[in-house]
């Protein structure tokens, strides 16, 4: 079964339009974990327009017993400085820069492997796996073990456009299963993330081996209509059946 890690970002973005706490980060976290959810994800971004150091501290106070993932750029202001006092379960590396609106690419590794390999061999010493986030289409793909990568996260908003679009879905969602293989043939866990969503969730997961999804922005939203516990219990009842 691929495990669901549920990103509590949006959860930020709508407490920070006022200063009472409320809708409260770390009890939205707890709420998804008791519904069944596998882990965590934050992204703290250094303008802290959604999550905030001061939540990834908090949130890894009850993370204890589920995965605890924190994306970001390791060349950013500030994010080794979470990684180092938290050492989270994973960190998934993104290549975004500080303006970007949300993470729309993958790395490139024959452009920034060379100074990955330090920053990710300080994570693995710290107890961290590392996850690179790439593009599907990208020839470059097992070089992430090459750099010390233990996964991949595949960037899905292809994947998703295809799907919503009707437009050549099973050509890119073969791309996606050949990215996949590619990377267990290099000795790569595989997660994937970026608008998956409970309409186009299952045909993804039935690509063999995927081992973890991280979803926010439309579980989140999904969540206002169905309440959150519930849109977490249908993630996984989806991914019981793939």
């Amino acid at each position: 079964m691929t495990q669901l890690s549920v990103n509590v970002n949006k959860v930020a973005l709508l407490r920070n339009t006022r200063t009472i706490g409320i809708p409260s980060v770390t009890r939205a976290a707890q709420i998804c974990i008791e519904a069944g959810a596998y882990g965590i994800t934050v992204h703290p971004r250094p303008d802290q327009r959604h999550i905030r150091p001061s939540d990834v501290y908090e949130v890894a106070e009850i993370v204890t017993g589920v995965e605890f993932n924190i994306e970001g750029n390791p060349f950013e202001t500030g994010y080794m400085e979470i990684v180092r006092k938290v050492k989270p379960t994973q960190c998934t590396l993104v290549p975004d820069s500080p303006e970007a609106f949300t993470s729309d690419h993958g790395w490139d590794l024959s452009k920034d492997g060379e100074r990955l390999g330090p920053v990710i061999q300080e994570m693995v010493d710290l107890g961290s796996r590392v996850s690179l986030f790439m593009d599907y289409d990208s020839d470059e793909i097992p070089r992430a073990r090459m750099v010390g990568a233990d996964r991949i996260e595949l960037y899905t908003e292809p994947y998703a456009e295809a799907f919503r679009e009707g437009k050549d879905l099973e050509g890119v969602f073969e791309g996606y299963a050949k990215a996949a293989k590619i990377a267990q043939d290099a000795g790569l866990g595989v997660n994937a993330g970026h608008d998956l969503n409970l309409e186009n969730l299952g045909k993804f997961c039935s690509i063999p081996g995927i081992l973890e999804v991280s979803i926010g922005h439309a579980l989140i939203g999904e969540a206002l209509e169905m309440g959150l516990a519930n849109t977490v219990k249908a993630y996984l009842e989806i991914l019981e059946k793939t």
